[in-house]
């Protein structure tokens, strides 16, 4: 209840925020402070004492960031990683050995999951923009290169502002300051020829619509999680029935229809974010230019991409739209950064940031093993089905069929969690 009553407290305020403090009419520091102030309140109303786990995590990474030096700037970004990561574990085992499994019925673990994020990409943020050389970087690191170390007041209100502390979606720094001065969508928006389009000054795109999208994704996705996912129960994979006398073919389909039943459970989580991606918009936060129909588009922090995610033709595809904003994450502090195997690490750092589960690591250690098949066998066979049109559709329908199916048995361990039944359903 009272992080339904957060988060409709933050939509409305998110809306105030956008429409009587505008950038033109209000300083950064004052758009900052609020921002903060109330996102520091939603934390303390949701979770209590347990609140002092993020605030914790916060400071040390500021403390980190601001002593260090320039010329140590490259261990400060090593230092607050192993840092955010080793207290957002420890408080992950705790849960599962003090609470036996089970959760909190306010879960501090998940804002904890998204303040990790936010620290540990920023510190390396900072460290591409203090220490690397422009043509040492990608486009995109160049871009979000952070020159200047933030002051406390926009550290703060970076990672406790109340529009994404509850539930994300974890975001850029610069975006965010951007957002914050006001120069957000207009950087955006520069990016179009307006003149040739017929307007003759810059457009003023509403966020309205896409609040309205989201909101009904959300209660879409709530509305089949109550239905699908209680109809087929996960549970129903460890069965006698299933495990020792159904064929395999039945075991197979059960499977998938069983694990496609569990997937609305995580699009409604995934859509939480969405309200959070929705708070951010009302806010006029989150826009992401013009689309080739001239269309504004509000998908700068969404989380999910339903459709590619069910037409998905490879391994790769599907994680990459399955929570959107985690895999941009994982890409920018871990694959591009891995002195080796950046598969397998990134894989690793996902399983250790989700949690401790053994469940987790059966899925993550698995999608390693998948993700290099599925590679393997585009690079190798792919190119003999492009001759003809008949051949391209045959490629995707059994690459399709084929994602799909990897994509449940390498799943069913996250949605089952524990040892037992995971090795159950694996015999």
């Amino acid at each position: 209840v009272n992080f339904v009553v957060c988060q409709l407290f933050a939509l409305f305020a998110a809306f105030w925020f956008r429409l009587y403090l505008k950038p033109t009419k209000t300083s950064p520091d004052v758009r900052h402070a609020f921002a903060t102030i109330f996102g520091v309140y939603f934390v303390i109303f949701c979770f209590g004492w347990y609140s002092i786990h993020l605030f914790v995590l916060v400071l040390m990474g500021y403390g980190i960031m601001v002593t260090a030096s320039i010329s140590n700037i490259h261990s400060c970004c090593r230092y607050t990683f192993f840092v955010a990561m080793g207290y957002l574990t420890i408080c992950h085992i705790s849960r599962i050995y003090i609470f036996h499994y089970g959760i909190l019925s306010t879960d501090f673990s998940g804002p904890l999951m998204i303040v990790t994020q936010k620290i540990t990409i920023l510190a390396f943020q900072v460290h591409d923009g203090l220490s690397k050389r422009p043509e040492d970087l990608s486009a995109e690191q160049h871009r979000l290169a952070v020159k200047v170390k933030p002051s406390l007041l926009e550290y703060l209100s970076y990672l406790l502002n109340f529009m994404s502390v509850i539930v994300g979606p974890c975001n850029n720094f610069k975006d965010y300051v951007a957002f914050i001065e006001g120069s957000h969508t207009h950087m955006k928006l520069l990016e179009v020829n307006w003149k040739q389009r017929g307007f003759h000054s810059l457009p003023d795109p509403s966020p309205t619509g896409a609040v309205i999208h989201k909101l009904c994704i959300t209660l879409g996705s709530l509305l089949l999680f109550l239905t699908l996912t209680k109809t087929f129960p996960v549970t129903c994979l460890v069965d006698d029935w299933f495990v020792h006398k159904a064929n395999f073919l039945t075991r197979l389909c059960y499977l998938y229809i069983v694990m496609q039943a569990s997937k609305p459970k995580y699009y409604f989580a995934w859509t939480l974010e969405t309200v959070a991606d929705a708070v951010n918009n009302a806010a006029g936060f989150g826009f992401s230019g013009v689309d080739e129909n001239g269309n504004f588009c509000w998908d700068l922090l969404s989380n999910l991409n339903i459709w590619k995610i069910e037409t998905a033709t490879s391994f790769k595809m599907y994680v990459e739209n399955w929570n959107i904003q985690t895999a941009a994450w994982l890409k920018s502090v871990c694959y591009e950064r891995a002195p080796w195997y950046p598969t397998v690490l990134t894989f690793i750092l996902s399983a250790l940031w989700h949690g401790v589960y053994p469940g987790y690591y059966f899925t993550f250690l698995t999608g390693i093993l998948v993700t290099l098949a599925a590679r393997a066998v585009r690079n190798n066979c792919r190119q003999y089905f492009l001759s003809s049109k008949a051949l391209k559709v045959t490629y995707d329908v059994v690459t399709w069929a084929v994602t799909q199916l990897a994509v449940s048995y390498t799943a069913a361990p996250f949605v089952m969690l524990a040892v037992e039944p995971t090795i159950s359903l694996y015999k």
